[in-house]
């Protein structure tokens, strides 16, 4: 059965979550010629920018973690593979979009101003939580970042 795991996981990534997966798969080609690795199905990218990202069955860590907390952020991101797998073609829109923007937008960076942490955001504690669930690893929610 454990065999099947990461098949399973990627049958289900390339079907029900196809739009993700394949933009996760563009990203890919951009980054290719950054490491490489695959993390419970996932594949899982090295890459250069200062966030990370979670498309389908595509991970891109930043090689800039904070705080030299690589695991956990990776934890985190695989928890929003979870996601992809749960919502299908609905992560984009409840995920995936809520996500960028809490990260992105100047009102929403303000957040630590008043102690908010970006972990607490829906989108995101729910993916450490989900994360931590399926790897058995802590994630980025006890960081306070």
């Amino acid at each position: 059965m454990k065999r099947l795991r990461p098949l399973l996981y990627a049958l289900v990534q390339c079907t029900w979550g196809l739009i993700q997966t394949v933009l996760g798969g563009v990203v890919l080609l951009r980054y290719w010629s950054r490491p490489h690795f695959r993390y419970h199905g996932a594949v899982a990218t090295v890459y250069p920018l200062y966030s990370s990202l979670s498309l389908g069955l595509f991970l891109f860590i930043t090689d800039k973690p904070p705080n030299g907390q690589d695991r956990q952020l990776l934890v985190h991101e695989y928890g929003h593979t979870i996601q992809s797998l749960i919502l299908g073609p609905l992560y984009l829109p409840l995920i995936g979009l809520p996500s960028l923007l809490w990260a992105q937008l100047p009102a929403c960076q303000r957040r630590w101003r008043s102690g908010i942490s970006y972990y607490g955001f829906y989108t995101e504690r729910w993916a450490d939580l989900l994360g931590e669930r399926v790897t058995g690893e802590p994630s980025m929610r006890l960081t306070g970042l």
